[in-house]
């Protein structure tokens, strides 16, 4: 049988002494990684810990350093494959680095992006959130998976869930204590009722619903859902078919974005592009074109054009 030509990529980043090395040395060992696939390992930062030869050589990797981010480049990757032609491609990216550009770059033939893990230190983290928060939400944003480590019980949990789900609604989420061990996020008291079947959402309030929506939506599902949205309606949706959303400040303002839901209506062909409406709607999980995937989608019950909130925005 024909070898399979495509050669995975992951990228593992977060900030200086974060733990990305520990966890790439921890992975790499495993036996399930640990399989005689010749690995490249790209490192972009030089923390605490390091790889010895005697590590490298037990685990098949090879390994090069980038000292500036002007170096990563297509070229630069193009020479990477014809050098060592890996079977598997492992980058420990510097997370004060533009980790967008890392996303977009386009890759050699047959690499793929495999993974994108971001690994943050807990018990430091609220200090980056304070001082270079920009920084910090576009690494929670380009990103497959948040590793909490190093969490305890003086740890916010809620706060960095909160913060992971405002720009990042798909990731998966980990928290680790200082052992490795996995922690459980404690659940957030809610303004409002999730056990009545209609659920009134404020304008105070709909963060907190956005938030817990993305954890929790089997709290919802056939929930009639009411609260104030910003429309969105274009000529290629489907006829029964508009958006519904807020937008959000969910680092400052330059980084305002629109958090779509999308909403089934018979007289949706009528819906205003840009208008305001208080609307009543029952919430299933099911998939829609609009995803591309399973998510939630709302059937209008009551459709009311209103005026726009006196503040516009949501605040995470």
């Amino acid at each position: 049988m024909k070898k399979d030509p495509t050669v995975p990529v992951y990228v593992i980043s977060g900030f200086l002494d974060g733990g990305k090395t520990n966890f790439l040395k921890y992975t790499m060992a495993e036996d399930y990684f640990n399989d005689g696939t010749k690995s490249l390992l790209v490192l972009c930062e030089e923390g605490e810990e390091e790889y010895d030869d005697a590590f490298l050589k037990k685990t098949r990797a090879q390994m090069v350093k980038v000292g500036n981010p002007d170096e990563i480049t297509p070229e630069y990757f193009e020479n990477l494959q014809k050098t060592y032609k890996p079977e598997r491609v492992l980058i420990e990216y510097n997370g004060m680095w533009d980790i967008k550009k890392m996303v977009e770059m386009p890759l050699p033939k047959y690499w793929l992006m495999y993974q994108i893990i971001t690994v943050l230190d807990g018990s430091s983290f609220a200090l980056y959130l304070n001082n270079i928060k920009m920084s910090a939400m576009l690494l929670l944003t380009n990103t497959d998976m948040v590793i909490f480590n190093r969490c305890d019980q003086t740890t916010d949990l809620v706060l960095y869930q909160r913060t992971v789900r405002s720009v990042n609604a798909r990731c998966d989420l980990v928290f680790e204590d200082t052992n490795g061990k996995e922690m459980e996020c404690p659940e957030p008291d809610l303004p409002y009722d999730v056990k009545q079947k209609k659920i009134g959402i404020s304008d105070e309030n709909y963060a907190t619903f956005f938030l817990d929506l993305q954890e929790h939506p089997d709290r919802y599902v056939d929930k009639e859902i009411t609260s104030t949205f910003n429309l969105l309606r274009e000529r290629r949706f489907p006829k029964n078919m508009f958006v519904g959303g807020r937008k959000a400040m969910t680092c400052c303002a330059a980084d305002i974005r629109f958090l779509p839901y999308i909403f089934i209506y018979d007289q949706a062909e009528k819906v205003q592009k840009g208008g305001w409406a208080k609307v009543s709607a029952v919430m299933k999980w099911e998939f829609h074109e609009g995803y591309q995937e399973e998510g939630p989608v709302f059937h209008v019950t009551k459709f009311t054009p209103c005026e726009k909130p006196a503040d516009e925005l949501v605040y995470f």
